[in-house]
């Protein structure tokens, strides 16, 4: 047989058949059996000494003299009794012992059985692609008329049948045993010749039962790895579930997974990927995911606790692989979110009404509950301390969303809706929100820049933002915003601007629009003072100096109604001086005084020295009634109150700042810290001070008590129904006939950014409406029409 280099040597043509002789030249027989010991010597790889063209005219000519089915079939005969010597020979005698053996062992003689298994192979094709040269003629001509298939083919065929599936000997077995013992040993961490692993898996994705039928990798290999690997990591997943960590286990869990990736990628089919990653999935996250989250000592709390960033993000990207992973991870985050919240809400929401020496606010009227003396400013703290641990929860879990789980927006959803829900389970929000920003607003704010502030104010607006009720926000942010303003408390009006504008763009011009008028009457009220003092400068010399701020009623969050207070003599010529100069340039207006929002500042001779007292304008009038009384003269809480006609518990209030505080101005009969009807006053001569000048704090109440609570919640449930009704004559003055259910929708749409009215409000003010004759009902008696 000439060698490749000769047949190379000869160029690309076309073999050309050997001139044609007759049979009787050589007999069939004689050429069979020149051929048959050819093809037996190719099977002992002596092929040097073969002669390509004679052997080749040899199947040529049984062909062409109708002797194809001898050749085919002994040629098929002659391979099978070579595979079976092979078998015998090369790969029985190395079949794993069945004896106990160390991984090492196991690994040594797996690998010599692969090997031996694979140089067959190897032989094999050797052989058989050297037989497709020589029976060209054959598989040109007789198979495609006998419908058989070609050598090569016929020759994988039998490797199949007489190797791999053979019933002599259990090699099939063996082979896929031997593999998967290979596997098991290597995901136990130790070293397996990978290379002979993929050397025989190739063998078995290259074998078929048909031509375009599955592999037997597919058919024989793939179904039992899949069911052994199930098997392994089901009992290796939950024994990591009861001996490891969340962290631990999910760090295991995304090894198992590369590992496996790896080992299809390098040795095994990519087809077998898919199902092999998904039994992983199944295993260590599908069943067991949920107990991780909610692990005590290491599950999602504590990996969130302690910004145990790599976990997290690894525990995203776990979830992610299977179907039930989001979902459950929104689950955990909510319900972990809501936990925290509660727990803050129990802490900081839930604290006592109450009072507190506040020196920053004058004292609003009360109608019932005595005045705490000396009350701490616990009630103020807890409001500060909630909103403060609802930033810190809410950055907590930004943070994680942000750096952990790429800001994936299913997840953002799933928090904002936790966010609402924990904000808005504490009624008192709103107004806690509000203090919390009044506090960082006022001046003496110690330790921050203007761009620190800032930062807070602008991350307390993203807490605001889930504030169902913002008019409820409104009514409180109006009453602490007209409290800096009226004291001159404010950081600075750039600061209360800029806050306003923040508020602007989250709930639109209307919200804001009564704050900036509040801003432009200090602005008129500035310019009203300047006047007023150049009037008194050319026509007289008032004995109190007084200043004034004229505020628009309609923009000020404060009873408009005349107060029955009696002022003293000087006090009363004071006003009148500004009425007479104030409605001189604006006839037509009233002016309505309002005491219980002012202050006053009084120099006071005592017998070691003078004093200058800040105080309340309320207090100043009670000490006025001091100003001649002899030394030690005492005078009834009757007394008082008739003189001033301040209301009872302002007065009391009062009262207790002067004679029960720290700064005792008065003397109170008998000493305690509260104030009774039966009480006697005197004005104490003794008093000293280390100061000049001295602030009386007024006991006044921060954070509202249940009464004015319910008070402030009357007046925005009346200003929701106005609203309300306003909202549904404007959406069917615009659509003129509307369904019940689309009308509900789109007033609860366009009043969200206020508060979110309930369809029982809506249709309650829808009847309303009826009533009045704003709207009637359709013949369907579902929908409604607009009556112009």
């Amino acid at each position: 047989m000439a060698t490749a280099a000769s047949r190379q040597a000869r160029g690309k043509g076309k073999i050309k058949p050997p001139t044609r002789k007759t049979q009787s030249d050589t007999s069939i027989n004689d050429m069979w059996a020149r051929l048959s010991r050819a093809i037996q010597v190719i099977h002992s790889n002596g092929t040097s000494t073969l002669s390509f063209e004679e052997n080749f005219r040899y199947a040529y000519n049984m062909v062409l003299f109708k002797q194809g089915d001898m050749l085919y079939n002994g040629v098929t005969q002659l391979v099978v009794e070579n595979l079976n010597s092979m078998a015998k020979e090369q790969i029985v005698p190395v079949f794993p012992s069945e004896a106990e053996q160390d991984n090492l062992q196991k690994a040594q003689q797996g690998e010599r059985l692969l090997k031996a298994v694979r140089k067959v192979w190897d032989d094999h094709k050797s052989n058989m692609s050297k037989l497709r040269d020589l029976l060209g003629y054959m598989d040109r001509i007789y198979c495609p008329a006998n419908n058989v298939p070609v050598i090569y083919e016929a020759g994988m065929q039998l490797f199949l049948k007489h190797i791999m599936r053979t019933t002599a000997y259990p090699i099939r077995h063996h082979i896929i045993s031997t593999i998967l013992t290979l596997i098991d040993i290597e995901r136990g961490d130790d070293v397996i010749n990978r290379s002979a692993v993929r050397s025989c898996v190739e063998i078995l994705m290259e074998l078929k039962d048909k031509r375009d039928g599955p592999t037997v990798y597919k058919l024989d290999f793939e179904p039992v790895f899949l069911k052994k690997s199930d098997d392994y990591y089901l009992a290796e997943a939950r024994r990591l579930i009861d001996t490891c960590d969340g962290p631990t286990y999910l760090a295991k869990a995304e090894r198992r997974l590369d590992q496996e990736k790896s080992r299809t990628d390098h040795y095994l089919s990519s087809t077998t990927t898919a199902p092999l990653q998904r039994i992983l999935e199944d295993r260590f996250l599908v069943a067991h995911l949920t107990t991780v989250l909610e692990m005590r000592n290491s599950g999602l709390a504590v990996m969130v606790d302690q910004r145990q960033t790599e976990d997290l993000s690894r525990l995203y990207r776990l979830t992610l692989r299977v179907s039930n992973g989001i979902p459950e991870l929104k689950r955990a985050l909510k319900d972990l979110v809501s936990t925290r919240g509660r727990d803050i809400n129990a802490v900081e929401g839930g604290g006592q009404d109450g009072e507190d020496a506040d020196e920053d606010e004058q004292p609003k009227p009360r109608a019932k509950g005595p005045p705490r003396p000396g009350a701490s400013s616990h009630s103020a703290s807890v409001a500060l301390k909630w909103v403060q641990n609802m930033l810190e929860l809410k950055s907590t879990f930004d943070h994680v969303h942000l750096e952990a789980f790429n800001n994936n927006p299913d997840v953002g959803i799933a928090l904002h809706e936790a966010y609402e829900t924990v904000i808005n389970s504490n009624p008192k929000a709103p107004e806690y929100i509000s203090l919390f920003i009044d506090d960082h607003l006022k001046k003496g704010v110690k330790g921050k820049t203007d761009a620190e502030v800032d930062a807070v104010l602008d991350s307390t607006i993203t807490i605001f933002r889930f504030v169902t009720d913002k008019d409820v926000f409104e009514k409180y942010y109006k009453s602490h915003l007209a409290k800096r303003l009226i004291n001159g408390r404010s950081m600075s009006d750039d600061a209360e601007r800029n806050m306003l504008s923040k508020l602007k763009v989250e709930c639109g011009f209307q919200f804001t629009q009564k704050m900036e008028g509040m801003f432009h009457d200090m602005k008129i009220s500035n310019d009203t003072m300047n006047a007023y003092r150049q009037y008194l400068a050319k026509t007289e010399n008032p004995v109190i100096d007084l200043s004034v701020m004229v505020l628009t009623s309609t923009f000020w969050p404060m009873a408009m109604a005349p107060s029955p207070c009696n002022f003293p003599a000087q006090m009363t010529e004071a006003c009148k001086s500004f009425e007479r100069f104030y409605l001189a340039r604006h006839s037509g207006r009233k002016l309505t005084w309002q005491p219980s929002y002012g202050t006053a500042d009084v120099k006071v001779a005592f017998k070691a020295k003078k004093h200058e007292l800040n105080v309340a304008t309320y207090a100043l009038i009670i000490l006025l009634l001091f100003e001649n009384l002899p030394d030690g003269e005492q005078v009834s809480f009757e007394d008082i109150k008739s003189s001033t006609l301040i209301p009872e518990v302002d007065l009391k209030r009062h009262l207790q700042s002067l004679a029960c505080a720290k700064w005792k101005i008065l003397k109170k009969h008998p000493p305690s810290r509260d104030v009774a009807e039966d009480d006697t006053f005197s004005f104490n001569h003794d008093f000293t001070a280390p100061l000049m000048r001295i602030k009386i704090s007024t006991v006044a109440s921060r954070v509202e008590n249940a009464d004015e609570r319910q008070e402030t919640k009357d007046r925005v449930d009346e200003e929701r129904k106005h609203q309300t009704e306003a909202c549904i004559v404007r959406v069917m003055k615009d659509r003129k006939k509307l369904g019940h259910n689309e009308l509900v929708n789109e007033v609860t749409r366009q009043l969200a950014t206020r508060f979110s009215p309930s369809p029982t409000l809506i249709k309650k003010r829808i009847e309303a409406l009826i009533e009045r004759e704003y709207l009637e009902r359709a013949d369907d008696r579902k929908s409604y029409i607009y009556l112009a």
